[in-house]
């Protein structure tokens, strides 16, 4: 689906487990980067798994804008940095997942690059 066609729209998040995703920018030169807000719903969670990349190294930066009344929990392996509001993580590089949103909706900012090496 081109870019601009992906803008300001809400979609399915990859994990087809209940999230959606809003692009709300993104590049591809001259570093490859993406922002989205995220917001899972009421019983929506993401299994465990990593994001692979072709090349590189990939960083992601999450920032709780609103936590779930009750789950929906990140949960990472081994993260760069993890407070109550700020997650700092390699995706490609680290299994991570978020607990089902038992009660309330959870809304992230995500800022994902991929630094080339």
């Amino acid at each position: 689906m081109p870019f601009t066609t992906r803008l300001f729209r809400w979609q399915r998040g990859r994990q087809n487990s209940g999230y959606d995703k809003m692009l709300l920018c993104g590049a591809v030169w001259p570093i490859k980067f993406d922002v989205y807000l995220l917001k899972f719903p009421t019983g929506s969670e993401i299994p465990a798994h990593t994001d692979n990349v072709a090349s590189g190294k990939h960083y992601r930066l999450n920032i709780v804008l609103k936590k779930a009344q009750q789950g929906g929990e990140f949960i990472c392996a081994s993260p760069i940095y993890d407070s109550e509001r700020i997650k700092f993580f390699r995706p490609d590089a680290c299994e991570h997942r978020v607990s089902k949103v038992i009660k309330g909706n959870r809304y992230i900012l995500s800022i994902g690059w991929i630094r080339n090496t």
